[in-house]
């Protein structure tokens, strides 16, 4: 489980294809981490394949990197990272599962007055879940949904955001992943599933 608080923005090391896999190696900046242990990848809840001090090895299997960006990634692309939560942590951020939804589409990126706007398209199956003011997941950073337009949303950044993450830096047509909130969905299943 994590918050969706990312800590910080590492640079992909070295991508290498495995029978059925792809393993992503990233910068190690942690000196506790342990093998096995969860770590959200661009929001996808990866497990620790491989550990060394410098690097760690992340095993993407063939359905993640159909349903998230992290088939995009190539060396010296950077990604968001978080370590899961512990028992007694400060909960910031909102309830985030690193069981990425699907991939949206950013349509258009725009400095405002005191603000940063990202417009971003969902796939329709998707766009149902989208809650004004609601709580979305984009390449694992919590975000709020500012406006709604259709499959189509947008998100503010605030300068914090901005800093650490590189979501402002995405280029129109760049696949982002998409976690819709878990709320969100477990209402919308509970009455689909009762004809509702």
């Amino acid at each position: 489980m994590f918050t969706g608080i990312v800590e910080r923005s590492l640079r992909v090391l070295s991508v290498e294809d495995l029978p059925g896999a792809r393993r992503i190696t990233i910068e190690n900046p942690w000196p506790d981490v342990k093998h096995g242990e969860s770590v959200a990848v661009n929001g996808v809840c990866l497990t620790i394949a491989r550990l060394q001090p410098q690097n760690i090895g992340f095993d993407a299997i063939l359905e993640t990197l159909q349903k998230t960006n992290l088939g995009d990634l190539k060396p010296g692309d950077e990604v968001h990272v978080e370590r899961a939560m512990r028992i007694g942590d400060r909960f910031d951020g909102h309830f985030v599962q690193g069981h990425v939804d699907g991939t949206a589409t950013v349509v258009w990126q725009e400095q405002r007055t005191g603000e940063w706007r990202t417009r971003l398209r969902l796939p329709g199956e998707l766009a149902k879940y989208l809650t004004p003011k609601g709580s979305i997941a984009l390449d694992g950073i919590s975000l709020t949904v500012a406006s709604i337009d259709g499959p189509e949303f947008e998100v503010a950044l605030i300068p914090t955001t901005l800093q650490i993450t590189r979501l402002a830096r995405k280029p129109p047509g760049t696949r982002i992943n998409v976690e819709c909130d878990t709320l969100a969905k477990t209402i919308v299943h509970f009455l689909e599933a009762r004809g509702l």
